[in-house]
């Protein structure tokens, strides 16, 4: 079965595009590639690159075919003013959010099968007067989703984050009963439809240090987080926690684990990034469509001069096509009708 795969590179001065032509030398079998973007910009980086590549004007009207070594089909989106590799400029945020935009859209069409994300910078889209925190959130809002949760996996680890781009002041706030019950919920439930994990396993590490120490480093463990695991096991959800963060993160736990679910950013990505860098992807669960990313920044200092390194995008499509594949069983399989 072909699967066709659409890609946004993200910030045009950074890796993004040269990522897309290295993967495109040896694309991955069985897939089609859609890169939306603009065609001077990727033929440019190209020519910098030394690599060949053709760029092929992309079809929604015809059946997906695999994507042959040295091509590209591209679905054009112009910039907004011309790209200086390694130099970032506002002038091009409203570029990068319309190539989002249209990649979501072919993925709610049903014309592609998942969308993988190259890397943005948050900062640049700031800068141009666009409240930006990050793909998660802005892909909820066009998907129309209120609550998304942002997952990173990596070869024998998943993490999943209660918050996300927050500044550490605001996480013990922001960790309700009401949003971590929504969050469980969600990751129980792609953990079983989108990786097909039949009774999911998901350890929950505390907010405090030694998960709060009985109530001496902290109160949240008592009157936020273990009141909302009990009422989840109720439902039938296999919870582990809240446990220590620090102890959670070893082979005594990991062992048995389906995921983790940590309470902020840098209390679970620092261990699974440092296990994983380079063969990781960011996946954003609770969304009608299949969204995973690269696990790495823009890279400005490297865009253009061939040592980029496309490893997580070849990770990223890889669960990509996995979590499209179980997700259609998965829907084949509770509405038989609509298989075929």
């Amino acid at each position: 079965m072909i699967q066709r795969i659409v890609i946004t590179p993200g910030e045009p001065a950074g890796i993004g595009p040269d990522i897309c032509i290295q993967m495109a030398q040896q694309p991955p079998a069985n897939t089609e590639l859609v890169i939306v973007a603009d065609p001077t910009l990727m033929a440019e980086r190209a020519r910098q690159l030394g690599l060949p590549v053709v760029i092929n004007d992309f079809s929604a009207s015809t059946a997906p075919h695999a994507t042959e070594p040295g091509n590209l089909s591209l679905l054009p989106v112009p910039l907004c003013a011309n790209c200086t590799t390694g130099i970032i400029d506002p002038a091009n945020a409203p570029y990068v959010l319309e190539t989002l935009t249209r990649a979501v859209t072919l993925c709610q069409q049903k014309i592609c099968d998942a969308y993988v994300t190259g890397p943005v910078h948050k900062g640049v889209i700031n800068e141009a007067g666009v409240p930006f925190s990050g793909h998660t959130e802005f892909l909820a809002q066009l998907c129309q989703r209120d609550l998304t949760v942002m997952m990173l996996a990596t070869e024998g680890l998943r993490v999943a984050l209660a918050t996300t781009h927050l500044p550490l002041s605001e996480v013990p706030a922001a960790i309700t009963r009401e949003l971590l019950g929504n969050i469980i919920s969600i990751l129980n439930t792609d953990l079983r439809d989108k990786f097909a994990i039949n009774n999911p396993n998901i350890l929950v590490c505390g907010l405090n240090p030694h998960a709060g120490e009985g109530g001496h480093l902290g109160r949240e463990e008592i009157e936020i987080i273990e009141p909302v695991l009990n009422k989840k096991r109720q439902e039938g959800i296999c919870l582990t926690g809240p446990l220590p963060a620090d102890t959670l993160f070893t082979d005594k736990y990991l062992a048995d684990a389906d995921a983790v679910l940590a309470m902020y950013h840098d209390q679970g990505l620092p261990v699974l990034k440092f296990k994983g860098f380079g063969r990781a992807t960011n996946i954003t669960l609770g969304l009608p469509i299949i969204r995973t990313s690269v696990d790495h920044g823009t890279a400005l200092d490297l865009a253009g001069s061939g040592t980029a390194n496309s490893s997580s995008l070849y990770y990223a499509i890889d669960t990509a096509r996995m979590m499209a594949d179980k997700w259609r069983r998965s829907r084949e399989t509770n509405n038989p009708q609509t298989s075929g």
